[in-house]
């Protein structure tokens, strides 16, 4: 390698460097500290002329303090100033050694190694956004913190010492990030794994009448889905407001106001399949029931799935009866709703765990998809690190009207009706 050639690559390396360490702050990071250095000016001048004022006369009580605080620079800084007392302030910086002690001790959680080794291994060339040199592990240690909390940016500003703009940056650039890792950690179980993952449709189903195939398949999921309340984009509520019906239909949101998560579980509460769209886009499994008929090998053999009402029934996808119905049919809906609670659970523990998805405060359409399905990636990486959280289930919906059925479905869940009345017959005589 020449002169030239050595120079251009050290260059080179240089204005890597540069771009690494440093990259100019946005206008609205500039503004957050223009005006963060305008509250501490105006709170310093404030505070001396109370001092001031202390020493003619005796110091005012609580409620002419805080009027005059509001009255002279607002409430944005009352809280800063309010604290203002000796011993006020030393509680205050106990606080701050103990959430920094909390941090600290939180990196070394084995979850925030593993999910920082999952992103340094990961192919992905893309460097984590934001200004700030954070680690890898207080990088994944403030994502989850947003995730896992109902905290605003500016606390958890306050807390990691960061600004608002960097830290909206680094959290996406985090969830980017956990998406490329979807098919690595919310895959469909195939050959042997799949087989493993079965289990039975019924107890009322013997063991040999299972492994000869008589009657009843095993199930392989759970499919079904819950809504995730999101902001509408800028001006969508002043459209939506002018419309007659939408003022009459009170309880009823927008259809964007929200996200469909559509999710198959299996018996562990381990998410196999995750689609999300729009809530005017409305599904129903009808492109996961033409994905698994144009590749049968998706499905063991004698497997299936099963659905509340409203999905596709198939020979691969049971759903239950509606209307009327007579004891056998009963039999049947009490059988699949014991499925249903699976994933009933399962979408109880990822609200619990990632309490942000009870309203995501976001009206961009696909930053708002990239939170909701960074958490149910990492919904599956807890469960694999064998962190499990135990959340409330939500009370049931009442059911839809029933869905699509082909001739092959209605046939074939007619056979295990059938089947199950037979089998829960003979075990009673």
């Amino acid at each position: 390698m020449d002169v030239s050639e050595c120079v251009l690559s050290a260059g080179r390396a240089v204005l890597d460097m540069v771009e690494r360490e440093w990259q100019p702050l946005s206008a609205g990071e500039l503004e957050h500290r223009l005006d963060q250095a305008v509250e501490e000016i105006l709170e310093s001048q404030l505070l001396a002329k109370l001092e001031k004022q202390s020493h003619r006369r005796p110091p005012p009580t609580n409620t002419i303090y805080v009027q005059l605080l509001q009255n002279q620079v607002g409430p944005q800084v009352l809280h800063t100033a309010t604290t203002s007392s000796p011993s006020e302030q030393e509680e205050e910086k106990e606080e701050e050694a103990a959430e920094s002690q909390e941090q600290v001790d939180t990196v070394d959680n084995p979850a925030i190694k593993y999910i920082s080794d999952l992103l340094q291994s990961s192919k992905s060339r893309t460097r984590m956004a934001g200004r700030a040199r954070l680690s890898m592990s207080h990088t994944v240690l403030l994502s989850l913190t947003l995730l896992s909390e109902r905290v605003s940016y500016r606390t958890v500003s306050r807390r990691f010492q960061l600004e608002k703009g960097n830290i909206h940056r680094i959290f996406f650039s985090f969830c980017q990030r956990i998406n490329m890792l979807e098919e690595r950690h919310i895959k469909w179980p195939a050959g042997k794994e799949a087989v493993e993952a079965l289990f039975p449709f019924s107890n009322l189903i013997g063991k040999k009448e299972v492994e000869g195939g008589q009657g009843v398949p095993q199930v392989l999921g759970v499919l079904g889905h819950t809504r995730i309340p999101i902001r509408l984009p800028i001006g969508k509520h002043d459209v939506e407001s002018t419309i007659p019906e939408v003022k009459r239909m009170k309880m009823e949101a927008p259809p964007d106001s929200w996200l469909n998560l559509e999710l198959v579980c299996d018996i562990r509460g381990r998410f196999l399949h995750c689609r999300i769209s729009k809530g005017s886009h409305v599904d129903r499994g009808r492109a996961l029931r033409d994905k698994l008929k144009q590749n049968p090998d998706l499905m063991p053999s004698s497997s299936c799935l099963v659905a509340r009402a409203g999905y596709p029934l198939t020979d691969q996808i049971f759903t239950p009866y509606t209307g009327s119905h007579g004891p056998r049919e009963a039999l049947f809906n009490k059988t699949l709703e014991e499925h249903f609670q699976i994933l009933d659970q399962a979408i109880a523990d990822l609200r619990a765990r990632f309490r942000r998805l009870t309203y995501l405060d976001i009206g961009n359409y696909d930053r708002a998809r990239a939170v909701v399905l960074t958490a149910c990636v990492l919904h599956n990486v807890f469960l694999d690190l064998g962190q499990a959280v135990q959340g409330e289930k939500e009370e049931a919906t009442p059911q839809d009207e029933e869905g699509e059925a082909d001739d092959e479905g209605v046939c074939r869940r007619d056979s295990i009706t059938d089947f199950l009345f037979k089998s829960f017959n003979h075990g009673n005589a």
